[in-house]
């Protein structure tokens, strides 16, 4: 810290004892190291834009052999707001994982999809619409627009050449994935819905579209959720990864028992 100095106008005093001003100031220091410990150990609330801690135990499951603990259905009689303040769940997407989920009990009840399995590849893809400081304001929409890294066929990275003139990621040259749920623009048109029915063109940075398109495109792959297999099948079709799975499956699990 740099500590001011009398101006050089200022005519010289005579010498007087230090004793009470130092005393004084090591007071006053000692005041902000207080507020300071305070402020940093206190129990004190997160930053709103900070996602909140939530620990997700790491769960060695073998493919196909099991599902993510039930979690208790959207319809049900559950404190919601009690899950938001215990896990990484911002409201408003919950709502969308919500909303998904009861959409596909009236269409397709037989793919028994959990808002838990919503959740945790919204985890695992974006952090929920918040990765790299994005926000989820009150229409759903992101903002930033999330928007992935360029397949290119960079180590580690699949090679996709561009699919949609760019429309979705603003790529020309090659396919990126894009919105809370990080879909290839391909892939989104085709299974693209738009929750609000209300005419308007779905929109993969918008949480509710994210969430009701992978719902029905899981329900597409796997068949009945409920069972290991299609669980797995439905998950692994999403992301050819094992690893993948398996984070999915955690933090599904996790959530779960987190409303539980």
């Amino acid at each position: 810290m740099l500590i001011p100095q009398p101006p050089p106008t200022r005519p010289r005093r005579p010498f007087r004892s230090a004793g009470p001003i130092l005393l004084v100031c090591a007071l006053f220091a000692g005041l902000i190291g207080v507020v300071a410990w305070l402020g940093s150990n206190g129990d004190q609330d997160p930053p709103a834009s900070r996602p909140k801690r939530f620990d997700v135990p790491a769960l060695d499951v073998a493919p196909g052999a099991a599902v993510p603990s039930p979690a208790a259905a959207a319809t049900a009689d559950v404190s919601w707001a009690r899950l938001v303040e215990r896990t990484d769940l911002p409201e408003r997407t919950l709502r969308a994982y919500l909303a998904a989920e009861t959409a596909m009990l009236d269409s397709a009840p037989a793919c028994r999809l959990s808002w838990a399995t919503l959740a945790g590849i919204g985890r695992v893809e974006s952090r929920h619409g918040r990765i790299n400081g994005a926000q989820v304001e009150s229409d759903g929409m992101l903002r930033p627009p999330v928007i992935g890294i360029a397949l290119d066929g960079s180590p580690g990275v699949r090679a996709i050449k561009d699919t949609d003139g760019g429309r979705l990621d603003g790529d020309q040259q090659w396919d990126r994935a894009v919105g809370a749920m990080q879909f290839l623009p391909k892939t989104w048109s085709r299974w693209a819905a738009r929750a609000s029915n209300d005419g308007a063109a779905p929109d993969p940075q918008n949480v509710d579209d994210a969430a009701l398109s992978a719902a029905r495109y899981l329900c597409s792959a796997g068949g009945d959720l409920g069972t290991g297999e299609g669980w797995w099948q439905a998950v692994l079709t999403y992301n050819q990864s094992a690893a993948y799975g398996r984070s999915v499956f955690s933090a599904a699990d996790a959530y779960a028992h987190a409303v539980s």
